[in-house]
């Protein structure tokens, strides 16, 4: 996959400058996906357009509602025009229905955007959440821990990842057994 894409690209225009650390993480993202792409066939660069672009929502111009996922998503469908599944895949990415219920998004969220399921919403998750912040591989475990500390105790996103967590670790797994079968023995 062509890491040099428009989509990379674009997460660099956005995240590089004002928001360094998210720019290394979504780079992490991005070669990740690039790295597995192959094994998801025609959605392959589906899976690499929505790693690099995950977390857009958070650049400064971009974000609306203070809820990444969903700024992101409608910044690429409404500004850019971007395919409605990586707009989906932003938007519902690592399991952002749960912090999107917390905060009281989960109804306009849903008239939004449709969920993309399956494999590839699974490949997205595992590789943002096997990346750290500063886009070194990282156990799913460990990434789920940095961000409990990160956000602290008693906060939203907290709970929301507390909540969340055995989704994710069940789609990083999932992706885990993926990769495994496909190695050469």
């Amino acid at each position: 996959m062509n890491r040099n894409g428009w989509a990379a690209q674009l997460a660099e225009q956005h995240l590089s400058g004002p928001l360094q650390r998210r720019w290394e993480h979504s780079r992490g993202v991005g070669h990740k996906a690039e790295s597995i792409a192959d094994r998801l066939g025609a959605d392959g660069q589906l899976l690499v357009d929505a790693a690099w672009l995950h977390d857009i929502g958070y650049a400064p111009m971009v974000a609306s509602t203070g809820f990444h996922p969903m700024d992101g998503a409608l910044f690429l469908r409404d500004v850019v025009g971007v395919d409605d599944r990586v707009c989906s895949l932003v938007a519902y990415h690592s399991s952002a229905v749960a912090e999107a219920a917390r905060r009281g998004l989960f109804e306009r969220l849903s008239a939004e955007f449709t969920p993309v399921g399956g494999l590839l919403a699974d490949a997205l998750t595992y590789c943002d959440m096997t990346t750290s912040p500063d886009g070194e591989p990282i156990s799913a475990e460990e990434r789920l821990a940095e961000i409990l500390t990160r956000y602290g105790p008693g906060s939203l996103v907290a709970a929301a990842i507390t909540e969340a967590r055995p989704e994710i670790l069940r789609a990083v797994d999932t992706v885990r057994s993926l990769l495994r079968r496909d190695q050469p023995r």
